[in-house]
């Protein structure tokens, strides 16, 4: 029988491991670990346990690596959001550079050239526009509160699930991710609920008024709240409504959503406008961008901004180009990179995001920019680009999982003489470069932050096609 509850002793942090964890070794044996970082000396709880490797949490610290920094945040340690604050930022660029190195040499297995520097913010707090935040009647208690064993005397929260408790939620009090009156309003809706004594949400049971605030905070100064709930209640809706409204300043769209489902998910619900026009817009570079509630858009505009930037250099656009944007979404890159191509073709599953696509490039004057709702596989036949022309440029920006293999087959059979392949999981990511590495070669890589104090990573990749004049060059950088 396996032993439970195995404590490895004064383990030797060593180095970066993949996702957020570190790593030690012990007897030959690899070791991951979360919450600690490379020079900590720690004791480690195993959660997984198997021959060659193991999986646990830091318990015991004996020593504190030099790198480390004082966390900014009062809910560090708890919360799941912000794992690396304890590390510089510098550190957390390095890491997360590592990463992609690592992950397009021993997943992609395909040559590289010299893979620039990462681009990291110029903001890391307060660098997001968008957060979802929980009602629960299921308040996480702290250690500390256990340990005294004192009367609970609240039992509501406000804020984010704790990791892998589904049922519980961390009341946040302040969150650096994204801007005021972020914050302001949270605590408002909280304070003004528990005072009249509204039910918050009870998630193993299903029941409850409250259930999730979403909140969007553009760089225009427009600000969208979206409360949604578990049943219609006009009396108590529009007694916090207009209380919020003229406690916290500068909201300039309120909405409510009645969700009586099991998830918490509002794609197929209707959100109602109490106050405003029911949505706000953004700006990228010049362009407007209307973002309804139920709208996808890069969830930081700054760094967004940036990255559709190098998406476009990546390009190589004359004017002369048709570009297809798979996996457009509301159309941004598209659009983004439109003063430079002859013909923007956008294609999205989602029928709501091509509207929404369809109406940005309205909202700009964009007339050579058409979006399709559909599957890329059946739509891009040989009608369709009878019609519309085959792409010269192919940009793909495919959710963490990375392209289906038919679509990636599909891109192979395009043979357009230039993709740029934009990630949010450079893993998956380089499972489909070397499927593409039949017919193409990367040509050039650029890793960028968009989450700083997270492991996660974008990456950008330009590939063009292999019987074209390409200057190569490999990277030598060693495994």
């Amino acid at each position: 029988m396996r032993k439970k509850n195995v404590v490895l002793q004064k383990l030797v942090v060593q180095d970066y491991a993949a996702e957020g964890k570190a790593l030690a070794k012990i007897d030959g044996k690899v070791v991951f670990i979360s919450g600690a970082v490379p020079g900590d000396v720690v004791d480690v709880r195993l959660s997984k346990n198997k021959k060659e490797w193991a999986e646990g949490k830091a318990v015991h610290f004996y020593a504190f690596s030099k790198d480390r920094v004082s966390p900014f945040c009062e809910h560090f340690g708890v919360c799941g959001g912000c794992k690396w604050q304890m590390l510089p930022y510098a550190k957390q660029l390095e890491y997360k550079q590592h990463e992609v190195e690592q992950n397009l040499r021993r997943i992609g297995k395909v040559e590289l050239p010299p893979i620039a520097a990462i681009a990291g913010c110029e903001s890391t707090e307060r660098y997001r526009n968008k957060l979802e935040f929980t009602f629960s009647n299921r308040r996480y208690l702290l250690p500390d509160e256990i340990a005294n064993a004192t009367a609970i005397d609240q039992e509501s929260a406000l804020g984010f699930h704790v990791p892998r408790l589904f049922d519980k939620v961390i009341d946040i009090n302040t969150c650096h991710l994204m801007a005021e009156p972020t914050n302001a309003i949270k605590n408002t809706i909280r304070r003004f609920a528990m005072e009249q004594g509204y039910s918050f949400y009870d998630i193993r049971e299903h029941q409850g008024w409250l259930r999730t605030l979403i909140i969007r905070v553009c760089t225009t100064g427009e600000v969208m709240v979206n409360v949604c709930f578990g049943y219609h209640d006009q009396e108590a809706l529009t007694r916090l409504f207009d209380h919020l409204l003229a406690t916290v300043p500068g909201i300039t769209t309120l909405l409510y959503t009645i969700n009586p489902k099991k998830n918490d998910t509002i794609y197929d619900l209707q959100p109602r406008a109490y106050y405003g026009k029911g949505y706000i817009t953004e700006k990228l570079e010049g362009l407007r961008f209307k973002i309804g509630p139920k709208s996808f858009f890069q969830t930081n505009t700054r760094q967004g901004e940036r990255l559709y930037e190098i998406t476009r250099d990546f390009a190589e656009l004359t004017g002369k180009e048709t570009v297809y944007d798979l996996y457009c979404g509301t159309g941004s890159i598209g659009l983004f990179v439109s003063q430079q191509a002859a013909k923007i073709i956008g294609v999205e599953v989602i029928a709501e995001a091509i509207e929404d696509a369809k109406e940005n490039a309205a909202l700009n004057n964009i007339e050579h920019a058409q979006f399709f709702a559909g599957d890329v596989i059946d739509i891009c036949n040989d009608a369709f680009f009878a019609h519309h022309g085959k792409p010269d440029v192919i940009i793909t920006d495919p959710p963490r999982a990375g392209m289906h293999e038919k679509l990636v087959q599909k891109i192979l059979d395009m043979e357009a003489p230039l993709v740029v392949y934009v990630s949010c999981n450079p893993a998956t990511q380089a499972r489909d470069l070397n499927k593409l590495d039949e017919k193409y070669v990367v040509t050039r890589v650029q890793p960028v932050d968009m989450f700083p104090h997270t492991h996660h990573i974008e990456n950008v990749v330009q590939l063009k096609l292999r019987n074209q004049d390409i200057t190569f060059v490999t990277s030598k950088t060693a495994l």
